[in-house]
């Protein structure tokens, strides 16, 4: 996807006017509620927000649909913009449990299959000794030696 994730839009889908509220509340995870009355109340606090407002409205880009393939992808994005480096402390984290994951997985395998590995062994050694060393016995199978 050529979209950034990273990148601010206005969420005109969201959005009551102009999707700029609906943007920053994307954008930076909050509400879309606390959003707008807060940029209320700084119209009338702060002058220049009413023109901060529309500038952000005309020059900002609309948000591409299917930006986020689901909520969960939506979620980790907003914690990225928050915090990159708590974002990618906790990608690493998530690697190393799924290796040590495997790492498990690996060493149940291996070490139930003891039984099951020896048994192929002996298919493999009865398959390449000739027919006449069985009916010799043991003692002469002993003697030829381990064939792999």
């Amino acid at each position: 996807m050529s979209a950034r994730r990273t990148k601010f839009y206005l969420d005109k889908q969201n959005g009551k006017f102009m999707g700029v509220c609906a943007g920053i509340a994307d954008y930076t995870g909050i509400d879309v509620v606390w959003v707008r009355v807060a940029m209320f109340l700084s119209f009338f606090i702060i002058g220049w927000t009413l023109l901060a407002y529309f500038a952000i409205g005309v020059i900002a880009d609309n948000k591409p649909s299917g930006l986020y393939a689901d909520r969960d992808d939506e979620k980790f994005w907003q914690g990225v913009r928050a915090n990159p480096a708590r974002s990618t402390r906790d990608v690493r984290s998530k690697f190393r449990d799924i290796d040590r994951r495997l790492a498990d997985i690996e060493t149940y395998y291996t070490s139930r299959n003891t039984r099951l590995a020896e048994e192929i062994d002996s298919l493999r050694w009865r398959n390449c000794v000739p027919h006449a060393v069985y009916r010799t016995g043991w003692g002469a199978r002993r003697k030829i030696g381990r064939f792999v």
